[in-house]
């Protein structure tokens, strides 16, 4: 089979509607994309455990078979192979994101011969303030961030 599979990886803490519009724009690219969450051993504080941030996004989109969620730890070309993924989807929200961004695909392209590319969607221009660094510094406050977390799509 020649599935076409895209990953998405990210630690997502938390995954807000900044992350679930580029999925939701991501997807009619790919027959799958795989959701990466990164593993408990990256020890930022204040991180959710990887469970806990990979149940809320995979009850997310339990209504879509076509996107699954995994842990992944080390580099992303690693965990794209793994997985037989040939393009890894990134969002970017502003011109610094886009130079990091563009480095990342360049050095993943070298690593792979070309094997894996690098797609970049850029953000909504409404959401492009919104960062999990943000939520977590709203939170922090008290702040009730609930208009920056993604809800489930009602049918």
């Amino acid at each position: 089979m020649n599935e076409k599979t895209g990953i998405f990886v990210g630690s997502f803490n938390p995954f807000t509607i900044g992350h679930d519009s580029i999925v939701r724009r991501a997807l009619p690219l790919f027959d799958r994309l795989v959701i990466g969450v990164v593993g408990d051993h990256v020890g930022k504080p204040g991180m959710v455990p990887a469970s806990e941030r990979m149940k809320a996004i995979a009850d997310l989109y339990a209504d879509e078979p076509r996107i699954e969620v995994k842990p992944y730890y080390g580099l992303a070309v690693d965990f794209a192979r793994s997985i037989g993924a040939r393009f890894i989807v990134k969002g970017v929200r502003s011109a610094k994101d886009f130079e990091y961004e563009r480095e990342q695909a360049d050095i993943n392209r070298q690593l792979t011969n070309g094997e894996v590319e690098t797609i970049l969607l850029y953000s909504e221009p409404q959401l492009s303030a919104v960062s999990s660094s943000m939520v977590r510094e709203l939170q922090h406050f008290g702040v009730d961030v609930s208009a920056f977390l993604p809800k489930k799509k009602k049918e």
